[in-house]
């Protein structure tokens, strides 16, 4: 990628290319974007240069930069109080913690462990499944994606685990719904109940006694935003209740509004047992996660010891955050607004897909969407193995679009796109058009 880089511009670059360790990322081929600002759907380089942010970051920043409530709610709380011990009662966490349950699935979740992020909400899940059980194996997505601590890692499906395998023992994957290319070879239609004969196989082949809990994503994330067909969660749900296990949604990627909904279970109706949540809840703007419980499991931990917790739980400055943001996802309509915007985004993408022979299907729910690319519409064949070691064109794509004004998410064959919650039909436009002229290249490498 090449960019013509001021002064300044450059400084920033060569001090993070020495100093900085970037995660998941060749050390050598970082972009040489200095970002200095962001204000609402954009972010700035050094050099004043704009870049629409078509992927709210890493899908997080759902209410854009510099959201001025949730802007003033941190200068005010660092006025105030700037650290609280886990320990001790105050108010900022207890009013977020409360306000959480408010808009939890079925207002069941009526408890709050913050973390400071998505990975250690799931260690914290996982933890609290095997300590209310009694039991360790839990049930994980091929696919998946739960974080990068090493219990997170070893959680996830997808091929980051394994640098890190061994890792944490107990975990017994399974295959979730793609109704794209089931991994059964069946019509959509028939996706939901294969998937769910698939998992009472392997409740039944590892034993439901052992089991202590099924951690999903309601819709999978960084792995390619597959929806699941109407009644897989349903069907999660009640296997859990015949089993006597645990349901764990990880809603990290898909809570506070990016799929239309405050929470993608909402879609279904569906209730979990314990519920991880981050990135949406402070818009990225301080780090903040946490793990919600339900009342059953709140009642057995009320006269039990909690072996668990970290020093910034429940930081005040991310949890005031976290209050303003709820306030504008509240006040702005923003929950709604990402349902009525979504079917613009549908009908954009739809529009680009038509006209490249790279796009294979386009797939998502509100304001969370990913295009996955093919060599061959046909066949289904991935123009970039999900695990394979070349991922030359996704890089050229992406570089692409950044040196045109657009920021993207990509992994191996899916581009996500998810701008934030209160983006603009011509932002929304803008962002489609850069794609559009952008995915020649991916039709060329298709061929």
């Amino acid at each position: 990628m090449s960019v013509d880089l001021g002064v300044q511009a450059a400084r920033i670059v060569e001090t993070n290319r020495r100093h900085v360790l970037f995660s998941w990322s060749v050390q050598s081929e970082i972009p040489p974007v200095p970002v200095v600002r962001g204000e609402g759907c954009h972010l700035y380089d050094a050099d004043g240069r704009a870049y629409l942010d078509f992927s709210s970051g890493l899908i997080n920043t759902n209410l854009g930069h510099s959201h001025p409530r949730v802007v003033e709610a941190i200068r005010v709380q660092a006025g105030r109080l700037q650290y609280a011990v886990p320990g001790l009662p105050n108010d900022v966490r207890g009013e977020l913690a409360r306000r959480l349950w408010e808009v939890s699935p079925g207002r069941d979740l009526v408890k709050t462990l913050f973390t400071t992020g998505g990975a250690e909400a799931v260690e914290n899940a996982i933890k609290i499944a095997w300590e209310y059980t009694g039991r360790r194996k839990i049930l994980t997505n091929y696919r998946s994606y739960h974080g990068a601590t090493l219990g997170a890692i070893s959680a996830s499906g997808d091929s980051r685990r394994w640098d890190y395998e061994p890792g944490v023992p107990g975990f017994v994957r399974i295959f979730g719904p793609y109704p794209y290319r089931s991994h059964f070879g069946v019509p959509p239609e028939g996706e939901c109940e294969a998937c769910l004969r698939h998992v009472e196989e392997v409740v039944r082949y590892e034993g439901a006694e052992t089991i202590a809990g099924i951690l999903v994503e309601p819709i999978i994330g960084g792995n390619g935003v597959i929806v699941p067909p109407d009644g897989y969660l349903q069907g999660l749900r009640a296997i859990c209740d015949r089993h006597g296990f645990l349901l764990i949604i990880d809603e990290v990627m898909t809570g506070f509004g990016r799929t239309g909904a405050w929470f993608a279970c909402d879609h279904w109706n569906v209730v979990p047992d314990l519920m991880t949540f981050a990135k949406g809840v402070t818009s990225g703007y301080v780090p903040l996660g946490g793990v919600m419980i339900s009342s059953r499991i709140a009642d057995w931990y009320a006269d039990r010891y909690f072996g668990s917790g970290l020093t910034y739980s429940g930081h005040p400055l991310a949890c005031a955050a976290g209050l303003a943001a709820l306030d504008a996802y509240q006040e702005d309509g923003l929950i709604e607004r990402a349902r009525v915007m979504g079917g613009v985004l549908e009908t954009e993408l739809r529009r680009v897909a038509a006209r490249h022979p790279s796009v294979g299907d386009v797939r998502g729910m509100g304001l969370f969407y990913c295009l996955e690319l093919v060599k061959d519409r046909r066949t289904k064949a991935m123009l970039l193995e999900w695990n394979g070691p070349d991922h030359s064109v996704l890089v050229q794509v992406l570089d692409t679009l950044l040196a045109r004004g657009v920021f993207m998410f990509g992994r191996w064959n899916c581009l996500f796109v998810a701008p934030p919650l209160i983006v603009t039909e011509a932002e929304m436009r803008r962002g489609a058009e850069v794609l559009d002229e952008v995915l020649a290249i991916a039709d060329q490498a298709a061929g």
